[in-house]
């Protein structure tokens, strides 16, 4: 299997798109993360969900998560309220890696690699082209395992 027979469609997001979008998405789709790009269709970083969880807790409870108790019923309903005003690119920690990139030819294993090393859900699959990557699609970690798990039965 190489990467371009795993690569699927995916929902990508851009860096500039108003941050109140991804969580909506994110829940309709029951999607792990979401393929952040640039204005030119680049993959530029992964919104994983637990990071879009993260920026609408209130940071204060974040810190300190005994303080989640005193959180009443009307103001956890409106935790996704927080995003608003903000960019995707807000959402992203300071530290947040690039995105992993496989090859078109790169097999599963070389992808399953890139997922444990990056600890990420998803891979973007795309030829390298000056000046950046024309991408193909997306391989999620769970589609990966499904396909791992039905060619060891065959």
């Amino acid at each position: 299997m190489r990467a371009r027979d795993l690569a699927v469609e995916y929902e990508t997001v851009s860096l500039d798109a108003d941050a109140s979008a991804p969580p909506r998405l994110m829940a309709q789709q029951w999607l792990s993360a979401l393929l952040v790009v640039d204005e030119a269709g680049m993959p530029k970083a992964i919104l994983p969900t637990s990071q879009m969880v993260k920026v609408l807790v209130p940071m204060y409870v974040v810190e300190d998560p005994t303080l989640a108790a005193v959180v009443d019923e009307r103001h956890a309903d409106r935790l996704c309220e927080a995003p608003a005003g903000r960019t995707v690119r807000d959402c992203l920690s300071k530290d947040t890696p690039p995105p992993a990139i496989a090859a078109p030819d790169d097999t599963a294993p070389e992808v399953a690699a890139q997922m444990a090393r990056l600890r990420s859900p998803l891979v973007a699959v795309g030829n390298k082209e000056a000046p950046g990557v024309r991408l193909l699609g997306v391989i999620t970690a769970s589609h990966l395992l499904e396909r791992l798990l039905a060619a060891s039965v065959a």
